[in-house]
């Protein structure tokens, strides 16, 4: 895929301030081309674009510092968090300086009365569940990779349980971020409402780092259930388990996680994690409450995926096997990859309102197949999101086109289907093309809200707009 044109890089100015920061932070500021290719690196079809250093703050006032450095020069500055993001979000287009946020690690405050928690941004989703773990409480927004609490707000990313628990923009209470000037700014509290003006937080999450950087989160938490219960069922199509998924959410299920795997993928899983599926599409469910409720939930589902066609419903509170069948979804990208070794995994998503969800994926599977594209499909279905990942030999640019044809066709789908072109993977470069058909004259308001924030447009450039 060609890289999109972007803006021409400041040399004097970008020498300037590497020679700048290198004075101030010695060591923790590296322009070798092995990490600087590590941090444009992306997951996509999108070329690597490199930063010209990487510097690896130790706390808030130092990314502030580093801000004002490239603001006094006009040098772009990319937040970086784990580099799992998939639309090419923490790539650097004009250069520039890439602020690796992992040594800010910390968690500072855990409120378990209050169900919050404080953390700074490079702490990862794992890391915060490990430190909670004694206290009775979880994060649950899992999007799959260990990816830095930081990035996943900056990209507003959601996951397994957001059917029950809802994506980040409904579980951060409060965050502290850098703007483009090095000004420190504070968007909220640890209050569960507020009516004090604009709501600040919601415009930085899901940003993806253009209008600030995040030094600190408030984050909300849940209680561990009592019990959980894990559930499958096999399906003899990807509509019968859709349909199977929208009697359950019309029914008022309260279901915490439900996944859709289809016929390709859980051939996939079963050789990458030594299972034995049935090889056709796959629902594998989650229910949280006590062991009364979650036993009574999964059995009614059982009947509802029955009324759907659905075969072999299996329900377990074992928690060895609740893990294997969750770490075996999550491992779904590696699976996916082995079934054409050496092929670039090209992760796409759309998300359409759970009346469409059916004829959606029904729809997507008939034109991977009409082009011929090795595409297994997975999806967070109880919000309408799923993922399809093309298998494209990037030497072979008639393979490549094909590829860049579908992808367009869904997005366009998806949004004639009043969905949208992301449920949650977000803009970056690649779905830039896509937002405005989405949006229209919303666009140019956002782009009005850059403009007064970073006038001179060193956040993190290229992203969202062109």
């Amino acid at each position: 895929m060609t890289a999109p044109s972007e803006p021409a890089r400041n040399e004097d100015g970008i020498a300037t301030t590497v020679a700048i920061l290198r004075q101030r932070l010695g060591e923790r500021l590296q322009s070798g081309r092995s990490i600087r290719e590590q941090h444009g690196h992306t997951t996509t079809w999108l070329p690597n674009q490199m930063p010209d250093a990487v510097a690896f703050p130790d706390s808030a006032d130092e990314v502030a510092d580093i801000v004002r450095a490239c603001a006094d020069h006009r040098v772009p500055v990319i937040a970086f968090g784990t580099g799992t993001s998939l639309e090419g979000q923490v790539n650097a287009p004009s250069g520039g300086i890439s602020i690796d946020l992992s040594r800010m690690n910390r968690v500072l405050d855990v409120h378990a009365a209050d169900l919050d928690c404080t953390v700074q941004p490079g702490v990862t989703r794992k890391q915060l569940n490990d430190h909670l773990r004694d206290t009775g409480l979880f994060f649950p927004i899992d999007p799959g990779a260990d990816a830095s609490l930081g990035g996943m707000a900056a990209t507003r990313a959601s996951g397994t349980n957001a059917v029950r628990y809802g994506t980040m923009k409904d579980n951060v209470l409060a965050l502290e971020a850098v703007m483009a000037d090095g000004t420190r700014i504070r968007t909220g509290t640890r209050a569960r409402k507020s009516s004090a003006g604009y709501d600040l937080t919601r415009l930085f999450v899901g940003s993806e780092g253009t209008l600030g950087i995040i030094t600190e989160l408030t984050l909300k938490l849940q209680g561990i259930p009592e019990a959980m219960s894990s559930a499958r069922c096999s399906f003899p199509s990807v509509g019968a388990a859709c349909d199977a998924v929208i009697a359950a959410i019309q029914s008022s299920l309260p279901m915490a996680r439900i996944e859709l795997l289809d016929a390709l993928q859980v051939r996939a899983v079963n050789a990458y994690s030594k299972l034995a599926l049935p090889e056709t599409p796959l629902l594998l469910l989650e229910f949280h409450g006590t062991e009364a409720s979650v036993a009574e939930q999964a059995a009614l589902f059982g009947e509802i995926a029955a009324e759907a066609g659905g075969t072999g419903f299996e329900w377990t509170t074992r928690p060895e096997d609740r893990t294997r069948l969750w770490q075996a979804r999550h491992d779904a990208y590696w699976a996916a990859l082995q079934l054409r070794p050496g092929a670039r995994g090209i992760s796409t998503d759309v998300c359409v309102p759970i009346s469409r969800l059916a004829d959606c994926v029904t729809a997507a599977r008939a034109r991977i197949d009409a082009l011929g594209l090795i595409a297994p499909m997975v999806g967070h279905v109880g919000d309408g999101n799923f993922h399809v990942l093309p298998l494209i030999d990037m030497d072979n640019p008639a393979e490549i086109a094909k590829a860049e044809d579908f992808v367009g066709w869904l997005n366009e789908l998806a949004l004639s289907m009043g969905g949208t072109c992301t449920g949650e993977h977000g803009i970056g470069q690649g779905k830039r093309p896509y937002l405005r058909a989405e949006l229209g004259p919303a666009v140019g308001v956002m782009a009005r809200i850059k403009a007064a924030l970073d006038p001179d447009g060193i956040l993190n450039p290229g992203k969202i707009f062109t």
